[in-house]
């Protein structure tokens, strides 16, 4: 084989390289989104029914005397 050939080839295999490696960094990208997004959507559902919870009035927010926790120094 010729010094090109040998060359264009040696170039093909770090293209094919470069190529899997992106391909694995962007699956991982994907999945990490992914739980990300489940995350957020998760949280979205606390908010709201937090602000449904608060808007009905029902919670004041504060505990009675008896339920409160005690200081962190005790």
């Amino acid at each position: 084989m010729t010094e090109q050939v040998v060359e264009l080839q040696q170039q093909l295999i770090d293209l094919e390289s470069k190529l899997a490696f992106q391909e694995d960094v962007v699956q991982t990208l994907n999945d990490e989104l992914h739980e990300h997004q489940k995350s957020i959507e998760k949280l979205q559902r606390q908010v709201m029914l937090l602000a449904e919870k608060i808007s009905k009035g029902n919670d004041s927010g504060i505990l009675r005397l008896d339920e409160e926790p005690p200081p962190p120094h005790y």
